[in-house]
Order: C-alpha cells, then structure tokens, then sequence
C-alpha cells in the first residue's frame, strides 16, 4: 500500500510540475449539464506548436486520470510513446446514470445512452475543434467503465483506434459483442485487458474466458494483449496495468529493442534498412505522427549489417542518414564504411576525411572519422 501512494504521489508531482494540466466544465447539450474535465497537455505545448498529438480519454477521470496521465508524461519523455493529451471525465457524482445498460440485450439506455453520445461525439469534437489532436484516439476504463469503453467498439464504425479494459465488469451480453465485432474488424485496432489474479471473482472468470476466446481469433487487424496482474486487487490493478497497456499499444513507435533486434532484424532475409523505413512508415500510419528514425535504430541496422556481413546494404543506409540527418557526418560515417568493405579504400578515405565540415552526431566525432581515413592511408600507404 505504500509503494502504491507513493506511485501517486510521484504521478501527481511530475504532471502538475512539467506539463499543463488544465481543469474545466464543458456544457453538454445532449446532458443539459456541464461535466467537469481534467486535460493534460504535453511538455511544450502551445499555440506556436505545429505538431500535433494522440488522445487519450480516461473514463474515472477522478482517481483514473493523475494515474494515466503520469504515465503518459513519464513514458513520453524517455520517447517510449507518442507525446499525447490525456483527458479525463470526473464521474463520482454520476457514475451509475452515466453507465446504464439495458437488461434486455446490455446497451445504453435512459442517462448511459445519452453519456454515450455526449462522450463520443460532444466531447471528443470539443477536444479535436479546440486541442491540436491526431486522429489516434485511446480509451481507458477500470471496472463498469472498461465495460462502458466497449461500447465504442461493437458499433459499426468503432470511435477509438485503441482499448484499455481493466477489471471489466461486464454486462451480461458483451462477451458475446466483442467476440463477434473482432473476428470481423476492418480497421487496426489495439485492445488491451488486465485483470488480477485477486479482483473480485466473477471479474476474474469472465476476463479469462474472454482472453481465450479472443486469443482464438485470426484476425490481422486485431491487436491484441492481455495481462493477468500478480498480487493487485480490483482497486490496485489500474496502477500495474495501465504503463503495460501503454507499452503493447505504442509498441512500434519504441526504439528498437534488444528483442525486436533479435527476433525480427537478424532474422530478416531481405533488407534491415528497409525495414526500418517501413517500421517508421507504420508509425505515422498508425499515430499519424511523422517521426524522425532515431540514431538508437541507425546503431541497431548498422549492428545487424556488421553481424551478418551485408555490406551492400551500407550504401542504403548512408542515403537514408542523408535524408534524415543532412547537416551531420552519419551519411559519411555509412558510406565509407560502404566503400571500405568493398575494397574502395582510396574512396572510403576521402569519404571519411570529407566529413570534417560536417556536424557531429550521435558519439561519431571528426576526429574518429579523420582517424578512420589516417588508417587507411597507413595500410596502403597512400
């Protein structure tokens, strides 16, 4: 319990001390009421800012949010996940009006069928009309409210692109919805759900079954992970899996991993250089974010060059440094390389040696390329 406060204590301190954090009522027409809104902005926000961010929307916005949002900013800042805005919906005072279901077949009804309006649309164009957003949109629930996120997707035309359902208490009838929805999904979507091995019981139970039957389906464009949380109960469960739900739903827009290394670069017969291009290509696909190719994944091809001895591929990889990196020495670095393993030393000399007007980048100084070149015409005596 300790190690918990203390999770919320740094979460609450790193938000409100780097980034912007804004509290505000938006009145709903559809409620005929304001609701009270919790926004996290990220680090540098502003209106000169040009880029724009993923949404995350946090339903139990009122002890959800400091926990999603710390996150947020904490796994941002290491570039483990897009910069996002997080928004969060306080809802203690209309918590079961807003999540009424139907006995007869489980969907909204009377106040939850109007909160799923106001939520889906009302406030999610608020947000896009007045925030700098990408059209990448999350959703996080924690018990009825993982239920109520579900909704979103067993329609036609699912609002989020990405789930987090933790400890959902299900309604009777959606098991069945979600099954059926993504054997048929048309469109990426992540989906992610926890529970613990100490939540309440028929929490427990339904959550397994659901993950072996969703675990069953064939289904590209669903992604899919679940997490069965050690020693958390239904209260504690959100703090573990909320950064494990982050992680499987940003898991392309992360460096290059020592796993992603080993079990997918070093295992490809076609080219690492095209891979990386692709996985960045994913990326802005996926998020809509278009991401500079960080020099940790330059390393991590130029290792798996190295390893595998394709040296062909340097010369790829050298135009690809160009067009990310223009103004530095990383072309130059690959591309006499390129040459040297070729048997071109005259050009890889030169090619070296040129690149002292050059900026350096990513621990490659002048001076190592100047020794680089000083090698070369002491082997060959030029």
């Amino acid at each position: 319990m300790q190690n918990l406060k203390l999770l919320f204590v740094v979460c609450f301190v790193s938000i409100y001390s780097f980034s912007q954090v804004i509290e505000e009522n938006l009145y709903s027409e559809v409620l005929g009421k304001d609701r009270e809104l919790k926004i996290l902005l990220p680090r540098g926000y502003s209106d000169q800012d040009k880029k724009a961010y993923p949404v995350i929307y946090v339903l139990d916005g009122d002890y959800l949010f400091e926990i999603v949002a710390g996150n947020v900013d904490y796994y941002s800042y290491w570039q483990d996940i897009p910069e996002s805005i997080v928004v969060g919906i306080n809802q203690i005072d209309d918590r079961e009006k807003d999540l009424m279901y139907s006995n007869q077949n489980s969907l909204p009804i009377d106040e939850g069928a109007d909160f799923f309006e106001f939520f889906g649309k009302e406030l999610v164009q608020y947000i896009e009309k007045n925030y700098k957003t990408e059209p990448f949109r999350v959703i996080v629930g924690h018990g009825k409210t993982a239920n109520f996120a579900n909704y979103y997707l067993v329609r036609e035309d699912p609002v989020f692109n990405g789930y987090v359902v933790i400890s959902p208490d299900f309604a009777p009838e959606m098991s069945g919805y979600l099954e059926k929805r993504m054997g048929i999904l048309e469109q990426k979507i992540f989906y992610y759900m926890a529970a613990s091995n100490k939540d309440v019981p028929f929490i427990m139970e339904d959550t397994k079954a659901l993950n072996t039957k969703l675990g069953q389906i064939e289904n590209t464009n669903l992604l899919y992970a679940y997490n069965e949380i050690e020693d958390a109960n239904h209260y504690t469960t959100p703090a573990h899996a909320i950064p494990k739900a982050l992680d499987k739903i940003f898991f392309t827009f992360q460096p290059i991993s020592k796993e992603e290394y080993n079990k997918s670069i070093l295992q490809l017969e076609s080219s690492p250089v095209e891979y990386l291009i692709q996985k960045y290509q994913e990326i802005e696909d996926l998020f809509g974010i278009e991401k500079q190719i960080i020099i940790n994944d330059f390393n991590a091809i130029e290792a798996a060059i190295k390893k595998q001895e394709k040296w062909e591929y340097f010369e790829d990889l050298s135009k690809l440094a160009k067009q990310q990196y223009p103004e530095t020495l990383l072309a130059n670095y690959y591309s006499a390389m390129y040459y040297e393993k070729i048997g071109k030393p005259k050009k890889a000399m030169k090619t070296y040696r040129d690149a002292y007007v050059m900026e350096e980048i990513g621990g490659i100084t002048k001076d190592f390329m100047l020794e680089q070149a000083d090698a070369i015409k002491a082997d060959f005596g030029y």
